[in-house]
C-alpha cells in the first residue's frame, strides 16, 4: 500500500465524518433564511464552514483537534444564542439593534452615519422596495440583518381589503394538492380533515368519473376544488 493510497482513504474518512458532523451540528444550531441572518450569524456560519473545510481537505490539520474545534464552536454559538434569547442587553451586543433612518418623513443624518450608510445606499435600499421618492416614506428602519423596513405615508400606502370593503372572511385552509398525476394524496386529505368520498363527489360535480384522468387537483382556501386534467382525458 503506497502513500497515495493511504492519503486517499484518510481524506475519504475525514470528509465523510466531517460531512456527517456538519449536518448534525447545523441541525442542532438551527436554521434561518439567508436574508434573516445577522452579521454575527453570518460570520459564525462562514467560520463554521471554514473549520469543516480545513478538517476535510488539509491532511496537515490534526483530525480530532479540528473536530473538537468544530464542536466547541457550535456549543459557543448555541450558548450565546440561548443567552441572547433571554437577555435584551446581550442581544444588542450580539446582533446590534435596528436604526431609524427616516422618521416622520425626515432623514436622520446622525443615524445614517451610525448605520455607516450614505444617501446613495439609502436610495438603493428604497428602490429595492419599489420606492423611488423619499416623499412616500413615513418611517424607514435599518434592520440588524441589513435590510430596510419601510412604512409609507397613508397617502401612498396600498389599499387593503378593508379599505375596499372586500370579503374579510378568513380562509378555511391553505391551498393543498390532493391529486397528483392520477393518484390521491391521502396524507394531505387527512390533514385537511376531508375524506376520499368528499373528493370523489367534488370530481363527479365537475363531470370527472375517474381520478386517473386528473393531472393535478388542489383544495383551495374556501374548500372549492381546482382540477387540471391530463391531455388524453
Amino acid at each position: 500500500m503506497d502513500l497515495g493510497e493511504i492519503n486517499f482513504w484518510e481524506m475519504m474518512f475525514r470528509t465523510t465524518v466531517t460531512f456527517i458532523a456538519l449536518l448534525i451540528l447545523a441541525r442542532i444550531i438551527g436554521k434561518k433564511q439567508l436574508s434573516q441572518l445577522t452579521f454575527f450569524h453570518y460570520t459564525t456560519g462562514i467560520t463554521f464552514g471554514s473549520i469543516a473545510g480545513e478538517i476535510s481537505s488539509q491532511k496537515e490539520t490534526p483530525f480530532w483537534d479540528g473536530m473538537i474545534s468544530l464542536i466547541w464552536w457550535s456549543i459557543l454559538t448555541i450558548l450565546l444564542s440561548a443567552i441572547a434569547l433571554r437577555s435584551s442587553k446581550v442581544r444588542v451586543v450580539v446582533d446590534d439593534k435596528p436604526i431609524i433612518l427616516i422618521q416622520n418623513g425626515v432623514i436622520s443624518e446622525k443615524d445614517l452615519k451610525k448605520a455607516r450608510l450614505h444617501l446613495d445606499e439609502l436610495m438603493m435600499l428604497l428602490r429595492e422596495q419599489s420606492i423611488f421618492s423619499i416623499n412616500e416614506v413615513a418611517y424607514a428602519i435599518f434592520e440588524t440583518n441589513g435590510e430596510l423596513s419601510v412604512m409609507k405615508k397613508p397617502s401612498f400606502a396600498g389599499a387593503t381589503k378593508k379599505d375596499t370593503q372586500a370579503n374579510l372572511t378568513p380562509p378555511l385552509c391553505m391551498p393543498t394538492g390532493v391529486i397528483s398525476n392520477g393518484h390521491i394524496i391521502h396524507h394531505n386529505l387527512r390533514q385537511l380533515d376531508l375524506t376520499e368520498e368528499w373528493l370523489l363527489k367534488k370530481l363527479r360535480n365537475k363531470k370527472i368519473d375517474a381520478v386517473e384522468h386528473v393531472l393535478f387537483a388542489q383544495v383551495l382556501e374556501d374548500h372549492s376544488l381546482y382540477v387540471s386534467l391530463k391531455e388524453n382525458a
